[in-house]
C-alpha cells in the first residue's frame, strides 16, 4: 500500500448536526453566487472580447477547427456556446483568414453581432449562463480544499472569499476563459494534493484528467507539467528515511501515468487536429519559436529555429493550434503595447503593474485576512497544516503571479492573474480556524474582516468589473490609477451599454446624444440613436490634462463617454475631465449636460 503523508484533517471533534449545518450554510452561500453571477450576466452588455469568444467557440463545433481565438484553449468558449448554437444564431464568416499572424476572431465577433443585431445581447447573455458551473465548481474547490485543510469554518471561509470576491463575481459571468481557468486549475492542482497524500492508481488517473481539462481552459497553466514532478521530489524528498524504494517507482509511474493522461486529454479536447506534427513542419511568428528574421526573408510566411536541426525531425505530442496558440500569444508579447498605470503612459509595462492591481483591485478586508494568515503561518504554527501540504498552494500561486508579470511588454487586465485566486483563498482561510482554537482576538478580527470584504464587494455589485477599493476611492477614482487602455478590462471593457439605455429610456430629454464608448456591439443594438462627440481641437497624443487655462468645451448637449475613451491615450475627449457629470451608467460610462452656462465645470 502507497505510504500517506500524515497531516491533520478536518475537526474530528465537530458534532454531526453541527457539521451537517455548516454545509447547509456553503449550499445557501453557492446559491447566493450562482444567483448573483445570473443576474449581473442579463444585466450587462457583451465585453469587448464576448463576441470573438462565442465565434470562435461556434466555429470549433461547425467545422471542427480551432485556429479562432488560438492564444487561448477551447474548453469555456466551446462550452458558452452550445445554448447559443441550439437557440439558433445567424454567422457571418466572409472576413475570416488563416494568415499566420492574424488575429481575425475580433472581426468575427463584430460579424456575429452584426449578423444577429438586437437578439445578441440575449445570445451573449445564454452564453455567460453556461458558464456560471465553472464558478460553482470553483467555490466547491475552495470549500474542500480548506475544509481538509483546516476545519469547517476555514470551508466557510474561502468559499465565502470565492463567491463574494469582486473580480470573481466580474469575470465568472462572462465567456472569457479567466474564472474558468482559475476553476478548473484549482480542480486539478486539488486533484494532485489529494494524490500526494495519497498516491493510489485511481487519484493519479483523476488527476491526469484534471490536469487536461486544465489545460483546454488557459495557456498559464502549462507551468504545471513542470511543476509537478518538482512538488511530488520535494515532498518524496522529505520522507527520505521510510524504506520506500518501491514506493518511489510506484509513484513515478503514477505521475508520469498522469502527466500522459493530461497529454492525451489535451489532443482530445482538439479533436487531434494536428496532433504529432514534427517540429521542423511549423511555421512560428515569434522570434522565441522562429528565431530572429533576416531582411531577405518574406514577410508573413513564418519561421523555424530548429527546422534545419535534428530537433525538427522530433514528433510534438501537442494539437497544431496549441502549439501555434503559444507561439501567437508570444509574439504578441514581444511587440509589445501601449500601458497605463497611476498616470503614466509606457510603451510595455512594469514588473510590478500586477502587484499594484492586487492591492487596489482586492478589497481590503481580504488583505487584511492576508496579512493575519501570514503572521499566524510564522508564529503560530498550529493554525498551518504540513509544509508538504501548503507547499502545493503557494508554488504555483506564485509561479501563474510571476509568469504574468513577466511579460513585461503588456501590461493589461487584472483577470489574468486570476488563476492564482483561489489557492490564495484556501491558504488564508487557515485564520477561521481561531474558532476552533478559541481566540477571541483573531476570530472577531478575522470576522469582521470577511464582513468587510463582503460587504465591500456587493456594495458596488452588480458593477463589480469596475471594483476598485477603498485605498483609491472605489470604482469612481479607479481609471485614474488603471484605465484608458482601449482594450483593457480593469474598470471599462463595453459593459455597461444597455445601463445608458435604461438611463436613456428613463431620461427621453438627453437627446440628441453625443456617445463615445469602447465595446464591440455598435450602440444602435442597443437602441441608442447617436453622434460622436466633437474631439478638442489639436488634440494630440501625449498633450497635458486640460486645465481651467484651456476653455474648449462642446457644444451644449447631452453627452455619454465611457471612462477608458476619456483618458484614452490619443487625449481627444480629456477635456470631459474638468466638467462635472450628471450621472453615471454602471461606473464606466459617465454622462454630461453641457448647458454653456458654466454650471457643469468641476
Amino acid at each position: 500500500m502507497a505510504p500517506r503523508l500524515e497531516s491533520r484533517v478536518g475537526e474530528p471533534g465537530v458534532p454531526g448536526w453541527k457539521r451537517r449545518r455548516l454545509r447547509a450554510v456553503a449550499i445557501g452561500i453557492l446559491g447566493v453566487h450562482v444567483a448573483a453571477l445570473a443576474w449581473s450576466a442579463a444585466q450587462h452588455s457583451p465585453s469587448l472580447d464576448e463576441p470573438a469568444h462565442l465565434a470562435a467557440g461556434m466555429s470549433h463545433w461547425q467545422f471542427g477547427r480551432f485556429d479562432l481565438f488560438r492564444v487561448n484553449p477551447p474548453l469555456v468558449r466551446m462550452v458558452a456556446a452550445v445554448p447559443v448554437l441550439l437557440a439558433g444564431v445567424q454567422t457571418d464568416w466572409s472576413h475570416f483568414s488563416d494568415a499566420p499572424e492574424a488575429r481575425p476572431e475580433f472581426v468575427m465577433g463584430l460579424q456575429l453581432a452584426a449578423a444577429n443585431g438586437p437578439r445578441t445581447f440575449w445570445l451573449v447573455t445564454l452564453a455567460r449562463w453556461a458558464c456560471i458551473p465553472f464558478s460553482v465548481l470553483g467555490a466547491w474547490i475552495c470549500y474542500l480544499w480548506a475544509r481538509e485543510l483546516y476545519g469547517e469554518a476555514s470551508g466557510i471561509a474561502a468559499l465565502c472569499l470565492w463567491c463574494f470576491d469582486p473580480n470573481i463575481l466580474a469575470n465568472g459571468q462572462m465567456i472569457a476563459a479567466d474564472a474558468g481557468a482559475a476553476a478548473v486549475g484549482a480542480a486539478a492542482v486539488y486533484s494532485f494534493w489529494r494524490w500526494l497524500r495519497q498516491p493510489t492508481w485511481a487519484r493519479a488517473v483523476i488527476g491526469g484528467f484534471a490536469l487536461g481539462l486544465a489545460e483546454l481552459t488557459k495557456l498559464t497553466w502549462t507551468i504545471l507539467f513542470p511543476l509537478y514532478p518538482l512538488l511530488w521530489l520535494a515532498g518524496r524528498w522529505s520522507r527520505r528515511r521510510e524504506p520506500t524504494r518501491r514506493a518511489w517507482l510506484q509513484e513515478s509511474c503514477q505521475l508520469g501515468a498522469a502527466l500522459l493522461i493530461a497529454l492525451w486529454a489535451i489532443n482530445a479536447g482538439y479533436g487531434f487536429s494536428g496532433s504529432f506534427r514534427k517540429l521542423g513542419d511549423y511555421r512560428f511568428v515569434s522570434s522565441s519559436l522562429g528565431g530572429f528574421s533576416t531582411p531577405t526573408e518574406p514577410r508573413g510566411e513564418g519561421r523555424n529555429r530548429w527546422s534545419r536541426s535534428w530537433l525538427g525531425g522530433m514528433r510534438v505530442p501537442l494539437p497544431k493550434d496549441y502549439v501555434l496558440g503559444i507561439d501567437l500569444q508570444k509574439c504578441d508579447f514581444e511587440r509589445g503595447r501601449w500601458s497605463y498605470l497611476r498616470g503614466e503612459w509606457r510603451f510595455g509595462g512594469w514588473w510590478y503593474y500586477y502587484l499594484y492591481a492586487l492591492a487596489i483591485k482586492v478589497p481590503l478586508g481580504t488583505w487584511v485576512l492576508i496579512l493575519v494568515a501570514f503572521l499566524l503561518g510564522l508564529f503560530a504554527r498550529r493554525y498551518a497544516a504540513a509544509w508538504q501540504e501548503e507547499i502545493v498552494l503557494i508554488v504555483p500561486m506564485i509561479a501563474v503571479l510571476t509568469l504574468v508579470s513577466s511579460h513585461t511588454n503588456v501590461n493589461h487586465h487584472l483577470r489574468y492573474v486570476l488563476p492564482a485566486f483561489p489557492l490564495a483563498f484556501v491558504l488564508i482561510s487557515r485564520t477561521a480556524r481561531a474558532l476552533q482554537f478559541r481566540h477571541r482576538t483573531i476570530a472577531c478580527l478575522a470576522g469582521v474582516s470577511l464582513l468587510w470584504s463582503v460587504g465591500s464587494s456587493l456594495f458596488v455589485y452588480p458593477h463589480s468589473l469596475s471594483y476598485f477599493n477603498e485605498v483609491v476611492g472605489g470604482p469612481t477614482g479607479g481609471h485614474a490609477h488603471l484605465g484608458g487602455v482601449p482594450e483593457d478590462s480593469n474598470i471599462d471593457c463595453g459593459q455597461d451599454l444597455l445601463y445608458l439605455k435604461r438611463w436613456l429610456d428613463q431620461h427621453p430629454e438627453a437627446r440628441p446624444l453625443g456617445l463615445a464608448v469602447q465595446g464591440p456591439c455598435d450602440p444602435a443594438l442597443a437602441g441608442i440613436a447617436y453622434t460622436p462627440p466633437p474631439p478638442r481641437p489639436n488634440s494630440r497624443i501625449g498633450s497635458p490634462l486640460t486645465t481651467a487655462h484651456d476653455p474648449f468645451v462642446p457644444q451644449p448637449g447631452w453627452y455619454a463617454l465611457s471612462v477608458n475613451r476619456i483618458r484614452s491615450r490619443t487625449m481627444e475627449y480629456e477635456y470631459f475631465f474638468r466638467l462635472r457629470p450628471v450621472a453615471m451608467a454602471g461606473y464606466s460610462i459617465y454622462i454630461y449636460h453641457v448647458t454653456g452656462e458654466g454650471s457643469e465645470e468641476r
